[in-house]
């Protein structure tokens, strides 16, 4: 035979101990993931000054491009050789270009067409380049996307 207890004063409480648990595990996890944020740095850039658009330079572009096998073209004309790392004969002409174009009034713009395979070496070749010929207006195209 089976006893069956019928009390009216059931106590039935909020336990707190499982709740202090669960806050720390929560709180342990974001101590231990703030470790791996990573800190964003300022990048410092130069936005354009507004001015009067009728004196505003106009632009000389000219495209670079960098092949997969290491061959660096301005517009579509091979320069120095795939393994040449100064890249002396671009250098020159590029150096050249900026002396016209500031004879002109003018600013170079270089776009950088990169092959999606190209060497991130070769790019670098490509800007140091652009460095030594004093040229800051550079843009980067891969495949059909701008940069």
């Amino acid at each position: 035979m089976k006893r069956i207890i019928h009390s009216d004063t059931t106590m039935l409480g909020f336990q707190i101990a499982p709740m202090i648990d669960v806050v720390f595990v929560i709180m342990l996890f974001f101590m231990v993931m703030v470790g791996t944020v990573k800190v964003e740095r300022e990048l410092i850039t130069k936005l354009p000054k507004s001015g009067d658009p009728l004196h505003a330079l106009e632009l000389d572009e000219i495209t670079i491009g960098v092949l997969e096998d290491g061959t660096v073209t301005l517009n579509e004309e091979a320069f120095d050789t795939p393994r040449d790392k100064t890249l002396p004969a671009l250098t020159q002409t590029l150096r050249r270009l900026v002396a016209s174009s500031a004879q002109q009034k003018q600013s170079v713009l270089v776009t950088i067409q990169a092959e999606e395979q190209a060497s991130y070496e070769r790019v670098i070749d490509v800007l140091n380049s652009l460095h030594k010929a004093q040229i800051q207006n550079v843009t980067f195209t891969v495949g059909a996307q701008t940069l």
